[in-house]
């Protein structure tokens, strides 16, 4: 089946465009750990400082960080997460729990995060209403975009 010229209308899609380039998840975990400074950024993701550069620029244009100059001479500047930025922190832990069980089966894990309660975090994602885990079996996809359905666009 050919691919089709416009592909399904996605939230998911859109919100890769923004933050699925190669390194723009890792400088967002390290703006969030407090490593907002170029440098701390280039060391903790190592990331090319060319790419690093044209990832901060669109974080930055997407309203996800906010650039803040700390240096006059030379002219320097730190990176800080918008309230949009901190909405992903949650994405942010779930996928480490997720690299944590599946890729490292948890052995020699890098890092635990401590939740206020003193418990280390395992991220949950539950449904807003009744409170219950999300689990695969009981969710319902309804497609709202014009011209789409489960299986793909309707015919023309």
């Amino acid at each position: 089946m050919a691919a089709t010229k416009d592909p399904r209308p996605c939230s998911i899609a859109d919100t890769l465009a923004v933050v699925g380039e190669k390194y723009s998840l890792l400088v967002l975990r390290e703006v969030c750990l407090g490593n907002g400074r170029f440098d701390q950024l280039v060391r903790n993701t190592g990331a090319p400082r060319d790419i690093l550069s044209a990832r901060l620029r669109r974080l930055v244009e997407a309203g996800i960080l906010t650039k803040r100059l700390y240096s006059e001479r030379p002219q320097r500047f730190e990176y800080r997460p918008t309230q949009a930025g901190l909405e992903l922190e949650p994405v942010l832990m779930t996928l480490k729990e997720w690299g944590d069980r599946h890729l490292r089966k948890g052995a020699d894990l890098p890092m635990a995060v401590e939740h206020s309660c003193g418990s280390e975090l395992v991220p949950v994602v539950t449904c807003g209403a009744c409170g219950d885990p999300v689990r695969h079996e009981d969710l319902t996809a309804r497609p709202q975009a014009p011209g789409w359905t489960l299986t793909g666009p309707t015919a023309a």
